[in-house]
């Protein structure tokens, strides 16, 4: 039987330091990320569903945004400024992001690939779900910006102030994105003894 990498490959994941251009008070990897994207994801799919009617699948979009960056084991975490500079270096980008998740389905046995490809191929997802898991993975770095911020780290003041403004955004659209913000978020920046 031929050997399968495709999990071992997942797990470097840990290995792949995200704030690449920032100094982190504590540093943070893309498995920590994708963990944190997927219970936020879980998390905005449920405010949804239970709070304004929508009709999420809760757990399909929570094993999305496990995935959701898988790429960047092979591309390492580019920057935001970066990879959005151009239409060109953007392009190229997704382009390489693409080639890097075909790699990874490769190495998974014929009768998995199929189940992956549907996980893995983000920009193929469904646009309700997409857009939920985008929302979380902006939630992400905003709550990362919290707490190096109220931790004393004054490098990510403007990154802070970036981030609560695209989430504020977004909760004009995604109303469970604003609950979550009214309701969930003022509590990350409390101490342990307070929560």
């Amino acid at each position: 039987m031929a050997g399968y990498s495709f999990f071992a490959l997942a797990s470097r994941m840990k290995y792949i330091n995200r704030w690449g251009l920032m100094r982190n008070l504590r540093n943070e990897n893309l498995t920590e990320h994708s963990a944190e994207c997927a219970m936020l994801s879980h998390a905005l799919a449920l405010i949804g569903n239970r709070y304004f009617g929508k009709n999420y699948d809760e757990n399909q979009i929570a094993v999305y945004a496990l995935y959701h960056d898988m790429s960047e084991i092979f591309t390492g975490d580019l920057p935001t400024p970066v990879k959005y500079f151009n239409d060109s270096i953007r392009d190229s980008y997704k382009s390489l992001e693409r080639n890097a998740l075909e790699n990874a389905l490769s190495k998974l046995p014929e009768k998995l690939r199929g189940d992956y490809t549907d996980v893995l191929m983000f920009e193929e997802l469904d646009e309700d779900a997409k857009k939920i898991v985008k929302a979380a993975d902006k939630l992400c770095a905003y709550l990362k910006c919290v707490e190096e911020y109220k931790n004393g780290n004054n490098e990510f003041g403007k990154a802070l102030e970036t981030t609560e403004k695209a989430v504020t955004e977004l909760g004009y659209t995604l109303p469970e994105v604003k609950w979550f913000m009214e309701n969930v978020a003022p509590s990350f920046e409390k101490p342990l003894d307070e929560l």
